[in-house]
């Protein structure tokens, strides 16, 4: 029987995650993942592709409030309740082709991430007032919200694949990565390796029913699984690795060729409802595109 081996969320994109033993499942994804995002002076989104070192930025969720801190810099907070930001200056905010009006978490946080990263940054926040959709072509039609995530709520991956990729890692003479490098949702174990590839849904027993996610779109891979959680840097020995590793096997027609590891998920039952580290998860399998 397939269960779940980690649940992570990711409060700031593209900054530290949070391992959580359990999580409330929303219709846009797991509270509070990718609720806030770092802004240039247009207004568009900035990830570990332009700023590796965000990768340093870690976030706690206390008393209301989410704590950001980074090596040599005193701890930000700013209000979990986005009512708390109702008179916020609104930003039209970019991320990949949509653009929203987001709450403007103010100067302070600003002056931080603009010192902490060496250039002009913003935090924003998603306003939950505001409609963002993942796109319909890989839903079936199904409307699916979601906040800043690159375009669906969930991310799903496998102790299996990893196990995989770090086992042709070591054939090419690479140390082994570890699984915060993909930045998963959702880390199942039991299953094979890359069966994720071929699921239909997942079905997580939760108290009084059932969580239902399908899995609609293999997850395309841009250069930021080069870079080391830990140190916030591509290592040097490697630096383009596992990138060039999934390359020679995991290249997907489905998506132009692109290079994948793991699959996005939408939520179709179960809103509302908590989920925990080793819960069993039925699995479904697609046996026909």
């Amino acid at each position: 029987m397939a269960s779940i081996s980690q649940l992570n969320v990711y409060p700031i994109k593209s900054c530290a995650g949070i391992v959580l033993e359990s999580a409330r499942l929303l219709e846009h994804g797991l509270q509070y993942d990718r609720h806030w995002m770092l802004v240039d002076a247009r207004g568009r989104f900035v990830t570990q592709r332009q700023l590796p070192q965000l990768a340093l930025v870690t976030t706690a969720l206390c008393d209301g409030e989410l704590i950001v801190d980074a090596p040599g810099r005193a701890p930000l907070h700013t209000p979990l309740d986005p009512s708390r930001l109702a008179h916020a200056e609104r930003i039209d905010a970019t991320v990949w082709s949509d653009t929203v009006a987001a709450l403007d978490t103010g100067e302070q946080s600003a002056r931080w991430f603009s010192d902490f990263a060496g250039v002009p940054l913003r935090l924003i926040r998603f306003d939950p007032d505001v409609e963002r959709t993942a796109s319909l072509k890989w839903t079936g039609g199904a409307i699916s919200p979601l906040r800043f995530a690159d375009g669906y709520p969930v991310l799903v991956s496998s102790e299996a694949s990893l196990d995989d990729l770090n086992a042709r890692l070591a054939k090419r003479g690479v140390d082994a990565i570890p699984m915060n490098r993909f930045r998963p949702n959702l880390v199942l174990s039991g299953v094979d390796a890359y069966e994720e590839d071929y699921v239909e849904t997942l079905r997580i027993g939760v108290e009084g029913g059932e969580v239902v996610l399908r899995l609609v779109k293999p997850c395309t891979r841009c250069p930021i699984p080069a870079v080391d959680q830990a140190t916030g840097a591509p290592d040097p020995r490697w630096p383009n690795e596992p990138t060039d590793a999934l390359s020679t096997y995991r290249a997907d027609p489905r998506v132009g060729g692109g290079i994948t590891f793991g699959q996005n998920a939408i939520v179709i039952a179960g809103d509302g409802s908590s989920i925990s580290v080793g819960a069993d998860v039925e699995v479904d399998l697609r046996f026909a595109d």
